[in-house]
């Protein structure tokens, strides 16, 4: 390049073409995304902001993305590891004094009415990875290989998971059950 002179750069028009169209199916996929971070995270405000920071780093990788047809899978795997560090995050964070219940629920309707419900603080008395799996197999109604795909574990440890995961939801419910008997 020479002093003073720029430089155009061009863009071809099969780019632009697959721009538009990662464009149009992420924007068709954010509402399923948004509903996978909440039940994911149990908190709206966290899962808008996990869904944002994932949208964005899909769309810096949108040319890693081999076949199109595999959009739905790609991009749930990167939804889903984008919860997960931050549940990561927050369990680190954990040592910080929570805010009394009824701050919580006037803030969070998504959070306050999976705490009222029994299925829902089963939910989220889970781990991270608990939870992820019993919510991609029962919210996203996804096979047990689909899900070892997404989150790129051997196929043994979703299982476990899931059977740990639904362990702890029925021992849960069990105990609320009891409660209410009392």
């Amino acid at each position: 390049m020479t002093a003073g002179k720029e430089t155009l750069v061009s863009v071809s028009p099969g780019l632009i073409a697959e721009d538009e169209a990662f464009g149009r199916r992420s924007d068709a996929y954010l509402g399923r995304a948004l509903g996978l971070a909440c039940y994911i995270l149990g908190d709206a405000d966290e899962a808008e902001d996990a869904t944002q920071e994932a949208m964005l780093r899909a769309w810096k990788a949108r040319r890693s993305l081999r076949k199109f047809e595999s959009f739905d899978a790609w991009i749930d795997r990167i939804l889903v590891n984008t919860c997960r560090e931050r549940l990561r995050r927050k369990h680190l964070r954990r040592e910080v004094a929570e805010p009394d219940e009824g701050a919580a629920d006037s803030r969070d309707a998504f959070g306050a009415l999976l705490a009222r419900d029994s299925i829902g603080r089963a939910l989220l008395s889970l781990n991270g990875d608990q939870r992820t799996v019993v919510v991609l197999r029962y919210w996203r109604d996804l096979s047990l290989e689909q899900i070892a795909e997404r989150l790129d574990w051997p196929l043994g440890t979703v299982k476990s998971r899931l059977h740990y995961g639904l362990t702890a939801i029925r021992e849960r419910l069990e105990h609320d059950d009891a409660e209410v008997q009392r």
